[in-house]
């Protein structure tokens, strides 16, 4: 039996272009999700993958898709209905089985977006 895996690293910015303030703490977190559909009778994902790009594009929110999934920016609450939107739509399209890891950096210090990390990595090579 074959196991199918959609990779979605997906960063995603508030809707506002402003973090949400908590007690006076910034609340911006990065979030890498690994949607994989099981259970398809294919080892191809790319429908999976286009169809939960277009849910991403609907939420209005921006991501950018990376050749190994999909890394999402913004506050929890926004990132946690992405997950939930993403997982149940990999069963809509068909998979009777989904299994999800998700994995969140959440800073309250400051703003963290999209590529930050990296090029922080990349200016001191």
């Amino acid at each position: 039996m074959a196991v199918e895996q959609v990779l979605i690293n997906t960063a995603i910015r508030p809707k506002t272009g402003f973090c949400k303030r908590l007690r006076g703490d910034i609340i911006m977190a990065l979030m890498e999700i690994n949607v994989s559909p099981l259970g398809t009778g294919s080892t191809s994902v790319g429908e999976f993958v286009v169809d939960m790009q277009r849910r991403l594009a609907e939420q209005g929110l921006p991501y950018e898709l990376t050749d190994m999934g999909t890394i999402i920016e913004g506050d929890i609450d926004q990132l946690l209905a992405v997950a939930k939107v993403l997982h149940e739509s990999t069963f809509s399209n068909g998979a009777k089985r989904v299994y999800t890891v998700i994995k969140i950096d959440d800073r309250r210090d400051k703003e963290v977006h999209l590529g930050q990390k990296a090029g922080s990595v990349k200016r001191r090579l």
